[in-house]
């Protein structure tokens, strides 16, 4: 079995773009870019042509990437490349390719985060709870 999986890091060219499919699956379309810079010998940047990326970003993942990513952030993305193609109304052929996103956050190089779990995760009753009647020579957990 072959294995595509990527890891993407640049910055979103828009923000998150959220739809209800008719099935009730929420999904999110993530665009981003990453720009190819090189550095010269005299110390100087020489800015290369962007990359342009698309990927679709699902269910509880979507909506709380739409909820805390914007244009502009800095992220990163690990997925799964898909191919597709298909004949327009008139008869031309076009092709994509598309990441699948199996986890994206935001990139902490040059930006500060505040993470808040979100609801749907591990229920209070999965919480683990330290014991409070423990034998002496027992860890407390």
């Amino acid at each position: 079995m072959v294995d595509n999986t990527v890891t993407i890091i640049g910055n979103l060219t828009a923000d998150p773009e959220v739809r209800v499919t008719d099935s009730g699956a929420t999904l999110a379309e993530i665009r981003m870019a990453q720009n190819k810079r090189k550095r010269n010998s005299d110390g100087s940047w020489d800015e290369g042509e962007p990359m342009f990326f698309q990927g679709t970003v699902w269910n509880d993942m979507a909506e709380n990437a739409a909820a805390s990513l914007q244009k502009g952030m800095r992220v990163i993305v690990v997925g799964k490349l898909n191919y597709r193609s298909w004949e327009t109304q008139d008869g031309q052929n076009r092709s994509v390719v598309d990441i699948s996103i199996d986890e994206i956050a935001p990139s902490l190089r040059w930006a500060k985060a505040s993470v808040e779990r979100a609801s749907g995760g591990m229920s209070s009753s999965q919480e683990p709870v330290a014991r409070e009647n423990y034998e002496e020579d027992e860890a407390p957990f």
